[in-house]
């Protein structure tokens, strides 16, 4: 995933991955590893399916704020998705073009928290008394993408972040990694036989000594059978808190997708299968287990 800079969106696109991929080593051993198998020549060869940002819902801030950025550059709102045990509200946005990733957005449905963790996050993010895109040159590329970076609350405390840790490992990591972009996906069908199926791409990554989540088992698939997901188990960094105190906290993942061809089209010759013969969308309960890339029970099982 990386993209020319000839408009806005390429621009903060670019930025956002960039520094994504500084931080995430899993990123760089993968693209590394299919360079040196000969199976893409560089990281702009690998298609990216979507990428994903997680948000808070409260006042000034959510989905409806954040959404605004892709709406303005040609994104289009599509399904709905509702985590009842997670306590999270999603959406997806398809791309403009087909070399866009599609985009999903999730955010944490706070008032369903209880009153101590409510009160963490108002802490942090009350004084947030208007949508800060709103204040935004939306075709600047530059300058929204210093907005994915920009802190708009401040560093929690140690036992804050643990106090949301317990009741919300989303909320945790929201509160301290704000809208740092949480992954990226590897679209695995995309790549040359050997690497093309789901079940493949996985055991070339655990080749790599890379762990992968098995929330739900290592491949998630879809009611349909039509998407197969898989992730990496978040990399752990060391976080520095408001209070000076560090702890080891999940950052972000890689993701990898396989979506399949739809059944009226299976008959159509391999070489002329397209992106819009293939499975589009998401899946509640395939996300639901991807979400858990970051929580405690892959980090630190």
């Amino acid at each position: 995933m990386k993209f020319s800079h000839k408009t806005p969106l390429d621009v903060f696109l670019n930025m956002l991955f960039e520094r994504y991929q500084d931080k995430v080593p899993a990123v760089k051993k993968i693209t590394k590893a299919l360079i040196d198998q000969g199976v893409v020549s560089s990281q702009e060869e690998i298609v990216n399916d979507h990428i994903a940002f997680r948000t808070l819902g409260v006042p000034h801030l959510g989905i409806q704020s954040f959404e605004q950025i892709f709406l303005h550059h040609g994104y289009q709102k599509r399904d709905y998705y509702y985590f009842e045990g997670k306590k999270l509200n999603a959406f997806w946005y398809a791309p403009p073009s087909g070399q866009y990733p599609r985009i999903f957005i999730s955010e944490l449905i706070v008032d369903q928290l209880s009153s101590a963790a409510q009160d963490i996050i108002s802490k942090y993010t009350q004084h947030i008394t208007a949508d800060p895109v709103l204040s935004l040159n939306l075709d600047n590329g530059e300058e929204i993408g210093e907005f994915f970076h920009t802190f708009l609350w401040p560093l929690p405390t140690k036992q804050d972040y643990e106090t949301l840790l317990n009741e919300s490992e989303y909320a945790a990591w929201v509160i301290f990694n704000r809208y740092y972009l949480n992954h990226y996906t590897i679209s695995v069908h995309a790549l040359m036989a050997g690497y093309n199926t789901l079940e493949e791409f996985d055991a070339f990554v655990e080749g790599l000594g890379i762990k992968l989540n098995n929330a739900g088992g290592v491949v998630k698939i879809s009611g349909d059978g039509l998407l197969k997901q898989s992730s990496t188990v978040a990399e752990m960094q060391n976080a520095t808190f408001a209070d000076g105190e560090t702890m080891l906290i999940a950052g972000s993942y890689v993701e990898f997708a396989e979506r399949l061809i739809l059944p009226q089209y299976k008959n159509l010759p391999v070489e002329h299968i397209k992106a819009m013969h293939r499975r589009d969308g998401f899946e509640t309960n395939n996300a639901d287990k991807i979400f858990e890339s970051t929580y405690t029970g892959q980090t630190k099982s």
